[in-house]
C-alpha cells in the first residue's frame, strides 16, 4: 500500500488517503471485535466486516485491482464504524485507534464518501447486505 501511494498513480489517487488507513482500519475493527464493552449485534456486523476484508470473493477484489480493490472494504468498515460511534461507542473506538490523526473525523468523512467511494449501486447493496 505504502509503495503504491509512492507511485504516480498513488501520489494522483483521491482516496490514497483513505487507503493508507485500510490497515489501521482493520486492526480497528478486530480490536473492537473483542471489546467487551462493544454490544453483541454491533460485534457481529464487525465479524461480517472483518470476513469481507480478508475475503478474496469481494466486489471490488484486491487480486485485480489492486489497493483500489479496498476502496469496498474501507465503505462497509466505515458504515459498521459509524453505527458503533452514533450507538455510544465512541470511547472503545478511541482506546483502540492505533493509527495517525482523528479517528473519529476519519470515520465521518469515508462515511460521507462512502456513495462515492464505491459508486451508488454497489453502495445500497452493501448496505442492504449488512442491515440496519
Amino acid at each position: 500500500m505504502v509503495r503504491w501511494s509512492r507511485r504516480q498513480t498513488g501520489r494522483e489517487n483521491r482516496w490514497a488517503e483513505f487507503l493508507l488507513a485500510a490497515p489501521d482500519l482493520f486492526h480497528l475493527l478486530c480490536a473492537l471485535l473483542v471489546d467487551r464493552s462493544v454490544p453483541l449485534k454491533l460485534k457481529a456486523r464487525l465479524s461480517l466486516v472483518i470476513g469481507y476484508f480478508i475475503s478474496p470473493l469481494d466486489f471490488l477484489p484486491e487480486a485485480f485491482l489492486g489497493p483500489l480493490g479496498y476502496v469496498d472494504d474501507l465503505a462497509l468498515a466505515a458504515f459498521v464504524l459509524n453505527q458503533l460511534v452514533n450507538a455510544g461507542n465512541q470511547a472503545a473506538v478511541l482506546r483502540h485507534w492505533a493509527g495517525d490523526g482523528d479517528v473519529l473525523e476519519l470515520i465521518r468523512r469515508l462515511a460521507s464518501s462512502a456513495d462515492e467511494l464505491v459508486g451508488s449501486g454497489l453502495w445500497h447493496r452493501l448496505e442492504r447486505w449488512l442491515g440496519d
